[in-house]
């Protein structure tokens, strides 16, 4: 980085020294502080939703009814999947587009700082419009995170609480996608053509654009809902010439491509780990982003795979069987290009490459299992048993989750100006991975067995695989409380060996051009950059 920079951001650091103190935070605008809030939020809401699970899990250690009712029990899962879906993994990816983008581009901020302020704290209220309705009459929400109707049109107040959580978050998913898009699109570095552009700039950029297309469909779904609930339509109600399969068309054209904006930005990040840790270029950059632009266009013709089980005719299960099947291919052409990029390359298994690896082969499992539910007489077998619970977890937790860990351990350096040591980042890594196949392995067989999911009870055999689940979910709960008290306070707090603005060898990208922890300015004049756009130059 030129010496021109480093005076520059000084000298703005001096004029405009940022706030201190709770204004910091409330009147942010920086990207940086901006994307904190948001990772933090996203870490309190997983613990929230980890409660939950483990509510669900310690209910199912063995037959019969030991700790709740099955009324209460169907609150925890639902509540379980829309925490974990809104308020956990879809925020976490926002703060890392936050902080990242910028850096990686050359920006000096986001497009739209007010409005980046603003779509966070939305989510604030939306949090404790949720977590608050189970203290309303009757409970929280019982309809799984789905929200199907008819059970929708029967619940207590807090299902229209939850309705109004879920628009303010599509809101600030909205906002937040425009600021995204605008600032890739508008405020890249001089040079930095949208082929030079990092991965992970690629995958939210196309993430925005689904995010804009979706959310309203939701949205729609929901008003729908609530119109049903209270202002006597009838849209999913047959007594009135309504359709409860409506909703469910409704929903997975929104809920298909959530999906995938829950695994794209993922994608881009163990697509800068592997290629650092492998000391190689990423294998067919070019055919990555056509993957991921397939992906996101794939995603809106495949929904009613979800729907195998309502009676659909065999054409339209012939139509979304093979639009699954398809949808597979760009997929696996972005595991190939990471395994190519490994092949041969001088491989270290540092913690961001561990839980990168680890990504890689979970996820390609929890691939494989979807592949099984899209052929629609397997999966009219499979539908609602524990089968469909053990394929989205591992395409979730050990997709998206080990995706957020691994980039944490990757650019946390950046972020605390701290090196976080080895040990913790590799036994919190193996001590995941583990307990999260002790957790969910067990379940593929549940499913084949025919154990249905959503029930707080079950019969006799069925007892040995729910105990080690149970013992599972456990393990890897305490594991991410070990990853919030031994490795991110400390890391938060400075705590450790100080960081270089360059901590790994062969990672490239306009982020590792600024010291660590990256100043609050930064970029205020654009950089000039050398022919990969990925050096400053000057």
């Amino acid at each position: 980085m030129s010496a021109v920079l480093h005076h520059g951001d000084h000298a703005h650091d001096h004029h405009h020294d940022h706030p201190h103190g709770w204004r910091r935070w409330v009147y942010a605008t920086n990207h940086k502080d901006i994307g904190t809030l948001y990772m933090l939020f996203s870490l309190t809401m997983l613990m929230i939703g980890g409660v939950l699970a483990l509510c669900i899990r310690a209910e199912l250690f063995k037959p019969g009814l030991q700790f709740f009712n099955p009324e209460l029990f169907n609150q925890f899962t639902t509540m379980h999947g829309i925490i974990m879906v809104f308020g956990a993994i879809m925020p976490a990816f926002v703060g890392f587009a936050n902080w990242m983008i910028p850096l990686q581009i050359g920006a000096s901020d986001m497009a739209f700082a007010r409005m980046n302020n603003f779509s966070f704290w939305l989510l604030i209220p939306a949090a404790i419009l949720l977590v608050s309705s189970f203290f309303m009459p009757g409970g929280a929400p019982a309809a799984g995170w789905t929200l199907y109707a008819p059970l929708t049109l029967q619940m207590g107040p807090s299902m229209d609480a939850s309705i109004f959580a879920m628009h303010i978050m599509g809101a600030s998913s909205i906002m937040g996608s425009i600021n995204i898009i605008v600032t890739i699109l508008n405020m890249r570095a001089p040079g930095m053509t949208l082929m030079k552009m990092p991965m992970f700039c690629w995958t939210w950029l196309i993430t925005a654009y689904l995010l804009i297309a979706v959310m309203p469909v939701l949205a729609g779904a929901i008003t729908m809902t609530l119109t049903d609930r209270h202002f006597g339509t009838t849209f999913f109600n047959p007594a009135g010439g309504g359709d409860p399969v409506m909703y469910q068309h409704i929903f997975w054209f929104f809920g298909h491509p959530e999906v995938y904006i829950m695994i794209l930005p993922a994608f881009g990040i163990i697509s800068h780990i592997v290629p650092a840790f492998a000391r190689k270029k990423l294998f067919g950059y070019t055919s990555m982003v056509y993957a991921t632009a397939s992906i996101a266009i794939l995603s809106f013709i495949v929904w009613a795979h979800h729907m195998f089980a309502t009676g659909m005719p065999v054409t339209g299960q012939l139509f979304f069987m093979y639009a699954t099947m398809l949808i597979s291919v760009p997929t696996g052409v972005k595991v190939f290009n990471w395994v190519a990029t490994m092949w041969r390359g001088s491989m270290s298994f540092e913690s961001p490459m561990l839980w990168a690896v680890g990504f890689i082969f979970v996820f390609t499992m929890g691939g494989f299992t979807g592949l099984i539910c899209a052929m629609a007489p397997i999966d009219i077998q499979l539908q609602d048993t524990y089968y469909v619970v053990a394929h989205f977890h591992y395409v979730l937790v050990a997709g998206s989750l080990f995706a957020l860990f691994s980039g944490f351990y990757y650019w946390a350096p950046k972020w605390t100006g701290v090196m976080v040591p080895e040990w913790k980042g590799k036994l919190h890594f193996w001590w995941s991975l583990i307990a999260f196949n002790v957790t969910f392995f067990p379940m593929h067989f549940l499913g084949l067995a025919g154990m249905p999911r959503r029930y707080a009870d079950y019969p006799m055999q069925f007892a040995d695989f729910n105990a080690i689940a149970s013992i599972g979910a456990f393990g890897f709960g305490f594991a991410q409380v070990f990853f919030l008290f031994v490795v991110l306070i400390p890391a938060m707090r400075g705590k450790g060996e100080p960081a270089p603005a360059k901590p790994w060898d062969s990672a490239e990208g306009l982020e590792w051009e600024v010291p660590s922890p990256a100043p609050f300015h930064t970029f205020e004049t654009p950089p000039k950059l050398d022919a990969t756009a990925t050096k400053v130059i000057g």
